[in-house]
């Protein structure tokens, strides 16, 4: 069952979500911080993760920064969340970062795609011993 982790401090959009990915058969871990969602991969490591850029203590992006650094096998399985993709420091970041971005209001069948390819990634090169 693939795992994916919601870091989101909207906890209506959290709720949304996880019935939309535990509907298709996936495990949904939730965080309404950032620093909730950092201690939860001290223990988990979720298949795909999505975060929320607007957040009150760390934004997205720097969180995105600071998983990858700890975790670097994360890196291409993470999606940032954002209602302003077009503000210019979010193109600036996305120019110099290599991570999914899903703007809002998203389809929800869109993210549940995205979230079974990362998964189905994981699953082939775990397959390969290099999870």
């Amino acid at each position: 069952m693939p795992v994916v982790l919601v870091v989101d401090d909207d906890a209506a959009l959290r709720r949304v979500l996880d019935r939309a990915l535990s509907h298709r058969g996936h495990r949904v871990l939730l965080a309404g911080s950032p620093e909730d969602a950092y201690q939860m991969l001290h223990g988990e490591r979720p298949d795909a993760v999505l975060l929320d850029i607007q957040m009150p203590t760390m934004s997205g992006l720097a969180l995105y920064v600071a998983i990858v650094s700890r975790w670097p096998a994360l890196r291409g399985r993470i999606a940032i969340m954002t209602g302003d993709a077009e503000a210019e420091e979010v193109r600036a970041w996305f120019a110099q970062h290599d991570c999914m971005l899903l703007s809002k209001p998203f389809d929800l069948d869109a993210v549940a795609a995205w979230v079974e390819s990362v998964a189905r990634q994981r699953q082939r090169e775990a397959g390969n011993g290099r999870a």
